[in-house]
């Protein structure tokens, strides 16, 4: 294969990626969407096996890791449950990560092979690419698997805050340039192992005090990470298609991960200092009549059969009691009785980006009753019955009332100002944040104790009596 027709091959299987992006844009694209990224990286693999043209057993080995590492991924993608995806996804970060490391480590003792010059004389740019790409994604894969620790429960979400941390992040994030600068002077691979040493560090360092509400940021974010460090990589490597997709990966990322900011009102930059998470939560001095009201299925079933207007909430509490099937046949009921029936989305709820989404739209819930924060927030005061399941931190009114509370100023949505909240909980315990919710004992609040899909079961179950 010539030069030319591989580079028109990778620029086509980059259309394709931005083609992927921009399907993944919306519910209603995003199948055809995740079609145009799986067709452009099989033009990607095609064209790099072809144009390389390895050695007979240099093909074997990359035939036999692609089928492993694709057995490996279809047999996890059939059995993963999507409670668990989030975690999911930051423990694929973490091998894009280590994938860099691993090539970056290769290109340093085997610079010929890579056309970078040869060892002890590798050019002074692929060092620097090198270097950069091997920097972040050594910080990629820590911070990945902290994030995959917290995500999963093996770790408390909590923020673990270290004395004096943004200094001990600035000092590494210093002897990472200096060490970065020896290297292209002396091409030394103990240099080479001191910057993966000190970037594994900094990656720990950087993840573990973020934690609670700020997690969704942390997944887009590793995600932009993981991006950068195959593009960088990809100079490495002088491989066009690794370029684009690393570039393209991580501006979309970074780009996300604003979006998501700028909806909890928080800056880029506080967050990746240590976010909030995991706070104490109020005291119960503050004044604050902590007396809930209680009710049941069958008080649910009769205040929303009698109303016009619900407005549903999902929250990670659906996701983990796996209700939103449940959730759509009530829905369907309440439609077919003459209710209407919206659902409201928060950007940051659930453990990433669009992890609502996903599960509403496996319960084929139509697209055009699902609503993001902005476009329903002015409805709640029309609704009759706000349905929240288990959205704790995004529907807490401390964020718009409490200027002490850590998440003041950021956007929540307005489920108080419906006639009735139902909330479906397991317990009053405060949420993912750590901060304790006084919507559950507002006037208007009917607290809902018990497993979400098993409650919203007994409504409907109620509702044909």
């Amino acid at each position: 294969m010539s030069a030319n027709l591989a580079s028109f091959l990778y620029l086509v299987s980059g259309v394709l990626f931005i083609m992927a992006l921009r399907g993944l844009s919306h519910p209603t694209t995003s199948r055809k969407g995740n079609l145009y990224g799986m067709v452009g990286m099989g033009i990607a693999i095609v064209t790099t096996l072809v144009y390389a043209t390895p050695s007979f057993g240099g093909f074997v080995l990359i035939v036999a890791g692609i089928a492993i590492g694709g057995g490996i991924g279809a047999v996890i993608a059939k059995r993963i449950a999507m409670t668990a995806m989030p975690q999911l996804v930051a423990a694929f970060h973490s091998l894009v990560g280590l994938a860099a490391v691993m090539v970056a480590a290769a290109a340093m003792y085997a610079p010929e092979s890579f056309g970078i010059g040869t060892l002890g004389a590798i050019h002074a740019q692929a060092l620097v690419e090198m270097s950069l790409g091997v920097a972040i994604g050594a910080v990629t894969f820590t911070g990945s698997i902290i994030a995959f620790l917290k995500l999963d429960g093996r770790m408390s979400g909590k923020p673990i805050l270290l004395p004096m941390r943004h200094i001990i992040n600035a000092s590494l994030a210093i002897a990472l340039v200096v060490l970065i600068i020896l290297l292209v002077t002396t091409q030394s691979t103990t240099i080479f192992w001191l910057i993966v040493a000190a970037s594994l560090v900094l990656g720990v360092l950087i993840i573990v005090p973020i934690g609670g509400a700020d997690m969704p940021v942390v997944v887009s974010m590793l995600n932009s990470y993981s991006g950068w460090a195959a593009a960088g990589i990809g100079f490495t490597l002088g491989n066009l298609a690794l370029i684009i997709t690393g570039a393209l990966v991580g501006s979309s990322g970074a780009i996300l991960s604003y979006i998501m900011c700028k909806g909890m009102n928080r800056s880029f930059i506080s967050v990746i200092l240590g976010g909030f998470g995991g706070e104490t939560a109020a005291a119960s001095d503050d004044g604050i009549d902590r007396t809930v009201k209680q009710g049941s299925a069958d008080d649910a079933a009769y205040l929303m059969a009698n109303a016009q207007k619900v407005i549903i909430v999902p929250g990670y509490g659906m996701a983990v009691a796996q209700a939103q099937h449940a959730v759509r046949e009530l829905a369907d009921k309440l439609k077919a009785a003459g209710v209407e029936v919206k659902y409201a989305i928060h950007p940051v709820a659930g453990r990433m980006p669009g992890h609502m989404n996903v599960l509403l739209a496996e319960a084929q819930v139509p697209y055009d009753e699902v609503f993001e924060l902005e476009d329903i927030n002015s409805e709640f005061a029309q609704a009759d019955v706000a349905y929240v399941i288990g959205a704790n931190d995004v529907t807490n009114p401390a964020a718009r009332d409490d200027k002490s509370s850590p998440i003041y100023g950021m956007p929540i949505l307005d489920v108080d100002k419906a006639r009735t909240c139902l909330f479906v909980k397991r317990s009053l315990g405060s949420g993912y944040a750590g901060i304790d919710n006084t919507l559950f004992y507002k006037d208007g609040t009917m607290m809902l104790l018990g497993d979400a899909k098993k409650m919203t079961d007994d409504i409907v179950k109620a509702m044909d009596h």
